[in-house]
Parts: structure tokens; C-alpha cells; sequence
């Protein structure tokens, strides 16, 4: 069961917007080898706004992820990418269809 989630917005730098589309969606190989991320999807909010939406099962699975190799890619571009520190936000899942 989905238990718990990540919501990561992500704000692309003028000009960067299509290397941050590129970016994340280039991380759907890495998502899918893990083991405790249950669902990842990657989303546009606008032109330049851009998003990561994570699942899993336990903490365990959710901070396997925060230090996985997505997280890391993603800090180690941030400067160059993004116009703002990503914004990571821990949630609980209440309801799943």
C-alpha cells in the first residue's frame, strides 16, 4: 500500500526549461530501480515549473529514495538548472484509487 509520499516542485532557471524536462524525465530508469519507490511520476506545472510526485510503502523506502541517485543528480544540477532550491515536502498518502 502507498503510505507515503514525495511532492518535489522544481522552478527551472530562464532558458533551462527544456534541460529540466529532459532531467527528470531521463530519472524514470533510476525510479524504476527502486525497490521502494512504488510510484514516481514526473509532471509540468507551466512553462518553467516542473515536478517529481514519489510513493512508497514505509520510511524506509521514502529515505532510500531521498538518498538515491536521482537526489543526488538532481543537487549536484540544481545550481546550474534550477532558480531556486528544489522544494521537497514529505506527505502521507490518505486515500489512493
Amino acid at each position: 500500500m502507498k503510505k507515503l509520499g514525495l511532492l518535489v516542485r522544481l522552478e527551472a532557471k530562464a532558458g533551462k526549461e527544456k534541460d529540466v524536462e529532459a532531467f527528470i524525465t531521463s530519472a524514470l530508469p533510476l525510479a524504476n530501480e527502486e525497490a521502494g519507490t512504488v510510484t514516481w511520476y514526473a509532471f509540468r506545472i507551466d512553462a518553467s515549473t516542473f515536478g517529481i510526485f514519489d510513493t512508497f510503502s514505509d520510511e524506509e523506502g521514502r529515505e532510500a529514495h531521498l538518498g538515491g541517485k536521482i537526489a543526488k543528480a538532481l543537487m549536484e544540477n540544481a545550481s546550474e538548472l534550477l532558480a531556486t532550491a528544489p522544494s521537497i515536502e514529505k506527505l502521507d498518502v490518505l486515500a489512493v484509487k
